[in-house]
């Protein structure tokens, strides 16, 4: 796979180079670039399978690297410092990103996604729905993108009733009482949700306050919903689901 290497820090990119000749023998570092115009032109003329691309560019972004493109026939891999509204919008379009210091496991892992993905030959629909996302206006989503095993699912927000874990997967459950399973932590989508109506009651459960019918008085307590299931709350986090459910409209 042809990639390039987008960062304004030149040591970010000789590291990440050094990391991927090391780790990742199917990558074949073409060009890299540390400015947009640069970027856009290498991505234009080379046409890369894969774009490592840091989100703070200076003044600028990657996504607004994004917006100047035409055409995207590539995947991208975010490689980015900690930045609380790039990393929400990335989640939400269930696109692949890593922290620096970037860890060897989590780099080997992202190439395998990228290689797999440009396989099945796909349009890659997820960045035009982070292009969206990035373009609105309140900066909350109103859906999010969901990695199944052979498709990315856009479900609405307000569609899910709750969250379970299942060791490092989450299990959704929808109102329309459909259940999917998502290869994802539910760590990161408390992160996610945490803005818009969802409460981690429990290390197990997120639930849509929107769909809480009461709560029972059993044991530390319980949540009962309104599909009728009853999710526990961990004695923790009981003062804390009392005063989010008092405050919900």
């Amino acid at each position: 796979m042809n990639a390039i290497i987008v960062d304004d820090e030149p040591h970010n990119i000789e590291n990440l180079q050094i990391l991927l000749e090391r780790h990742c023998p199917d990558i074949n570092i073409v060009a890299t670039a540390d400015h947009i115009d640069e970027a856009i032109n290498i991505i234009n003329t080379r046409k890369p399978d894969v774009v490592f691309l840091d989100i703070v560019l200076g003044k600028q972004t990657g996504f607004d690297l994004l917006a100047r493109l035409t055409e995207k026939n590539f995947e991208v891999i975010f490689v980015t410092a900690y930045d609380q509204y790039g990393v929400r919008a990335v989640k939400s379009a269930a696109l692949d990103y890593l922290l620096k210091p970037v860890d060897i496991a989590e780099l080997k892992a992202s190439v395998d996604k990228a290689s797999e993905k440009i396989k099945q030959k796909k349009k890659n629909t997820q960045l035009d729905f982070l292009m969206e996302y990035i373009t609105q206006k309140d900066k909350v989503p109103g859906k999010v993108a969901l990695p199944l095993r052979n498709e990315v699912r856009y479900i609405e927000i307000n569609d899910i009733v709750r969250c379970e874990a299942t060791n490092s997967y989450t299990w959704f459950y929808l109102k329309n009482k459909e259940k999917i399973l998502v290869s994802k932590s539910l760590k990161e989508y408390d992160d996610l949700f945490n803005t818009q109506g969802f409460i981690r009651c429990h290390q197990s459960h997120l639930i849509n306050i929107s769909f809480v019918k009461s709560m029972l008085r059993e044991d530390s307590g319980a949540l009962l919903m309104q599909d009728g299931e009853k999710i526990p709350i961990s004695k923790a986090k009981k003062d804390m689901v009392k005063l989010a459910l008092a405050k919900s409209p």
